[in-house]
C-alpha cells in the first residue's frame, strides 16, 4: 500500500470519528416533569354559630383548585352562601375534590330552645266584702235642721244611694232610726224622731225600695252621738241612722 492510499484510509477513519462525535453532541435532553397540581383548599363558616329554635344562620364557604364541591352531599358552587334553620344542633360538612386531593371544612350551628314563658301571675284573690261593709259604704247618716223633719238636698242624694244598694241586695232589711238633740221633752222628741225616720222611709219608697224591707223606729234624744251642749254637737244628733237587720 503506497502512501497515498494510507492517507486516504486514515482520512476516512478520522471523518467517521468526527461524524460520530458531532452526532453524539446534538442529542436532545428529556423534557422536564410537569409541575405538581395546586393544593385544594376548603373553608366553611356559620354566622351566627348559635341560634334559638326557629331562627336561621348563614353558611359561607370558599374553595380553591377544586373540580367538585359538595355541601352535605349536595353539589354547590366553588364559593357561596346558604341560609339554614336547623331544629337541633347540627354540624355541616363541605367537601372539595381536585387533582391534588380532597379537603373538607366543617361548621357547627348550635340550637338552643327559647326559655319558657314566665308563669302567669297568680291572680290576687278578690277580698270578700260582707253585707255589713257594703251597707256601711252606702248608708251614711242624714241630718236635719233644728225641729225639722224635712229632707235636705244632700239627704236626697244619700237616700238614692241607699235605695240603689238595697235594690241590688233584695234580701236586705233596713231599720231607719230617727234621732234628735237634747232640747225638748222626751215625748216631743220621740214624735220628731218618728217623723224624721218616716221622711227617709217615704223617700226610699219613691226610689223603688219595697216597704217590706223597711222598718222605722224613733229613739228621740236617747241615743246621742255627742253629749256637749252646743250647736255643733246638737247638729250631729239631729239625724237618721240606718241599720242592716240580720
Amino acid at each position: 500500500m503506497n502512501y497515498s492510499k494510507k492517507h486516504m484510509i486514515l482520512a476516512g477513519v478520522m471523518f467517521t470519528l468526527l461524524v460520530l462525535a458531532v452526532g453524539c453532541g446534538k442529542k436532545k435532553p428529556p423534557p422536564p416533569p410537569p409541575p405538581p397540581p395546586k393544593p385544594v383548599t376548603a373553608t366553611l363558616s356559620a354566622n351566627p354559630t348559635s341560634i334559638q329554635a326557629g331562627q336561621s344562620s348563614t353558611l359561607t364557604w370558599s374553595t380553591e383548585n377544586a373540580d367538585d364541591v359538595t355541601l352535605d352531599g349536595q353539589k354547590v358552587n366553588a364559593s357561596g352562601t346558604q341560609a339554614v334553620s336547623p331544629t337541633q344542633t347540627t354540624t355541616y360538612h363541605l367537601v372539595a375534590k381536585g387533582a391534588s386531593g380532597t379537603q373538607e371544612g366543617t361548621a357547627q350551628v348550635t340550637v338552643t330552645q327559647p326559655p319558657p314563658p314566665p308563669p302567669p301571675p297568680t291572680p290576687t284573690p278578690t277580698p270578700q266584702v260582707s253585707d255589713d261593709q257594703l251597707f256601711a259604704q252606702a248608708a251614711q247618716d242624714i241630718y236635719f235642721d233644728f225641729d225639722k223633719s224635712d229632707l235636705r238636698p244632700e239627704a236626697h242624694q244619700t237616700l238614692a244611694q241607699i235605695a240603689q244598694a238595697m235594690k241590688a241586695h233584695p234580701n236586705w232589711k233596713v231599720q231607719i232610726e230617727g234621732n234628735t238633740d237634747e232640747r225638748g221633752s222626751t215625748e216631743y222628741n220621740l214624735a220628731l224622731g218618728e217623723r224624721r225616720a218616716d221622711a227617709a222611709r217615704q223617700e226610699l219608697l219613691r226610689n223603688g225600695v219595697s216597704g217590706d224591707a223597711l222598718k222605722t223606729i224613733s229613739y228621740g234624744k236617747e241615743k246621742p252621738v255627742c253629749t256637749e251642749s252646743n250647736e255643733n254637737c246638737w247638729q250631729k244628733n239631729r239625724r237618721d241612722h240606718f241599720t242592716l237587720l240580720h
